[in-house]
């Protein structure tokens, strides 16, 4: 194989071609477009999820696709004319543009999708998705979620905020560290603010919620999910302490979960796979 790039938008029919003689694996990244408080940009997640794509295609030999930039981002509009630029899209919606996607390609010849997701909300809504592609085609399909809330996982000895300071949630450690490794020049650290959550004010009194999950904690336990927005417990967007974040954080981060992205591709490669429908007649 002899290709420019494993990124399909820059490659022509003959290289996907070409590359389909060899191997039958795609990349799609998903992310959003979402508020991440006064210092990143709303493409936050879009980066993360392009650069941890972008590195795992150059080690595995893998193409990828461009990355869905919208994502299932309710809880983020705040109020109407507030002008915090976050585009949602509904769930229904965005779960036919995974499908369509998805399809074209398993139409084309891949047998095997990899979901890289880089925006924790579409995890809520993927499910059904998933398993429609498997059960229409056959297709081998998975979702990776390389990034970090309550989970650190890989990147727990990189990350220096206490958990008190949510390390990996939204706008903190982690996501500053990782737009600064992409491109210092668009993260405005004059705006970040140190955010500690506050508990809902129309929650009931003995329940305690601290964070982004959607899991709360009632008596010592979580066994109650709210649909929240970020608006009811973080005023400026922010969940944690930015000012720890650098670059260096950000680079390394980005290799840890691109390595073992990548890792995890080979084996995906070794799983039997039996398409029994490729062509997506039902296509306009």
């Amino acid at each position: 194989m002899d290709l420019r790039s494993y990124n399909i938008a820059d490659l022509a029919p003959p290289d996907i071609q070409g590359y389909l003689e060899e191997k039958d694996i795609v990349m799609v990244p998903i992310a959003s477009m979402e508020q991440h408080g006064p210092h990143l940009p709303l493409a936050t997640d879009t980066i993360q999820a392009d650069e941890i794509t972008r590195r795992a295609a150059e080690r595995a030999q893998v193409l990828y696709t461009p990355c869905v930039w919208f994502g299932y981002s309710p809880q983020h509009m705040y109020d109407a004319g507030g002008g915090t630029g976050t585009i949602t899209v509904r769930s229904q919606v965005l779960l036919e543009v995974y499908h369509d996607v998805a399809r074209s390609l398993i139409h084309h010849g891949f047998n095997r999708l990899v979901f890289v997701n880089n925006h924790g909300s579409n995890v809520k809504i993927i499910d059904p998705l998933l398993r429609r592609i498997r059960y229409e085609t056959g297709a081998f399909v998975t979702l990776s979620k390389l990034y970090a809330e309550r989970y650190l996982g890989l990147i727990s000895d990189v990350m220096e905020n206490p958990p008190e300071e949510t390390p990996g949630w939204h706008s903190s450690e982690l996501e500053t560290a990782q737009v600064l490794a992409h491109d210092e020049q668009l993260v405005r650290m004059d705006r970040a603010v140190n955010q500690q959550v506050k508990k809902p004010d129309w929650f009931p009194d003995s329940f305690i919620k601290l964070d982004g999950a959607p899991e709360v904690e009632f008596q010592g336990y979580q066994y109650f999910l709210f649909p929240t927005d970020h608006a009811d417990f973080t005023p400026s967007g922010v969940i944690g302490n930015p000012f720890r974040a650098t670059a260096e954080k950000g680079e390394t981060t980005y290799e840890l979960y691109a390595e073992h992205l990548a890792a995890a591709l080979e084996e995906f490669q070794k799983v039997p796979v039996e398409v029994h429908t490729r062509e997506w007649r039902d296509r306009a």
